[in-house]
């Protein structure tokens, strides 16, 4: 029997370290991604960013300090919850502002972004040509949009609603950059060396810009 309490005991002591130890790792994950996406986009002090499906905020309120608060960020989402949710971030953070999103508009004012980025969302998209069509018309003339996204890993499902040509869970690089190209964006940057979560995913970047003219 007291065997079984001793391994009982480091069972759970290192599943504590576990679990304390994922917040660390997914906060410095966040902030990588954060540092990259600076670079890409060019931010800058002041400007106007938005991030299209921002979850919780986290990374928006990343963005948020790295602008400083004499810029923008607006955080959307399409879940009435999840915009609550940034709402209350607003709070703390005025340089934040929460917009509720459709399943075609991103609902952001026109001509509103120096830059625009997408984390893992775009896979999810029920209606991309309407929503590339809006996430081109929110930004400014020669604004950039980032898409961060993942090659469909083998055997999984399409998401509910999505163009059936994604092949599986993710979307295709190639597929993914006819569709901006369409809606009018110029392809500037492909990143394929972004932070994997894991073997399973085989996570990229499109670093896209609108035309200035």
């Amino acid at each position: 029997m007291r065997v079984f309490a001793m391994s009982r005991r480091a069972f759970l002591f290192s599943f504590l370290l576990c679990v304390l130890a994922v917040p660390c790792f997914g906060q410095d994950t966040y902030k990588q991604e954060c540092d990259r996406l600076a670079q890409l986009l060019k931010w800058k002090r002041g400007i106007t960013v938005a991030e299209i499906g921002a979850g919780s905020g986290k990374m928006t309120l990343l963005a948020a300090r790295r602008i400083g608060p004499a810029g923008k960020v607006y955080a959307t989402e399409i879940d009435p919850k999840a915009v609550a949710q940034l709402q209350q971030l607003s709070a703390g953070a005025p340089n934040i502002a929460a917009v509720q999103a459709s399943g075609d508009s991103t609902n952001l004012p026109p001509g509103s972004c120096d830059s625009i980025y997408m984390r893992l969302v775009y896979h999810h998209l029920t209606r991309p040509v309407e929503t590339d069509r809006s996430l081109f018309q929110a930004l400014k003339p020669g604004g950039r949009l980032a898409v961060i996204d993942e090659n469909p890993y083998p055997g999984t499902k399409v998401p509910d609603g999505v163009p059936p040509n994604r092949g599986g869970h993710g979307i295709p690089q190639q597929i993914l950059i006819e569709e901006l190209t369409a809606a009018g964006f110029k392809v500037e940057k492909i990143d394929n060396s972004w932070p994997a979560r894991d073997a399973y995913h085989d996570i990229y970047g499109v670093i896209c810009r609108k035309p200035k003219s």
